[in-house]
């Protein structure tokens, strides 16, 4: 059976989480997750640099197919929703520049395809998110559990054959 390395990828610029999976078309296998950090009060773009450097380390050792990445979506302050989309750009300029399918999902859409429910809490992505990987503890920090919960909507989203 083919299977296929997703990178999932939960935007910020404080955190940036990541998660990597390998999906055969009926079980994830976690091989990755965790935390891109940049500290507050470095320079934005010390803290977009750091951030690039990093996301390309993640590409070049885990060598994903293909990345899903969360529809940014904001309705209250407008200087984080531009500072967390210049971040979440670098981590889709890493993927163009490799030729890596870039997919975006909407927070519904990710609760909709780990828990089923499409205003599921975060608690139930969470704790699904591990039960569907068959982790003992849910991932920390939650950038990471989200960046996995949105590698496994990808994997549900991608025809096999």
């Amino acid at each position: 059976m083919k299977k296929i390395r997703i990178l999932g990828i939960d935007p910020g610029y404080a955190i940036v989480g990541f998660g990597v999976l390998d999906y055969d078309g009926y079980r994830f296998t976690p091989v990755e997750y965790g935390a891109v950090l940049t500290e507050a009060g470095t320079p934005f773009p010390e803290r977009l640099r750091s951030i690039h450097e990093d996301v390309e380390f993640i590409f070049e050792k885990f060598r994903p197919e293909c990345m899903a990445v969360e529809r940014l979506y904001f309705t209250t302050n407008q200087k984080t929703a531009i500072d967390v989309a210049q971040a979440r750009g670098i981590t889709v300029l890493s993927a163009a520049k490799r030729g890596i399918p870039v997919a975006e999902y909407t927070p519904l859409q990710v609760k909709q395809s780990v828990v089923g429910y499409g205003k599921a809490e975060k608690k139930q992505v969470m704790e699904m998110t591990r039960q569907l990987l068959g982790l003992a503890q849910i991932p920390k920090p939650d950038d990471a559990a989200d960046a996995l919960a949105i590698a496994i909507c990808h994997g549900h989203s991608t025809r096999f054959g």
